[in-house]
């Protein structure tokens, strides 16, 4: 029985700490995800610029 009491103190636990956080609202939620989607097609594009400028170099060399 000890890990029902355990599992049900857990459980207890993790809805009083969930009641704690503060949720973004629908309107943060899409600027943050635009953000995300921006910077990460920017990332992208720069390291495939980097990777074409390397491959470059590399013919050359060989």
């Amino acid at each position: 029985m000890a890990i029902v009491n355990k599992a049900s103190k857990f459980l207890t636990e993790v809805k009083v700490e969930m009641s704690k956080v503060s949720w973004p609202t629908v309107d943060e939620l899409k600027g943050s995800t635009k953000i995300v989607i921006i910077l990460s097609l920017a990332f992208a594009i720069y390291i495939f610029g980097i990777d074409q400028i390397l491959s470059q170099v590399i013919k050359l060399i060989y």
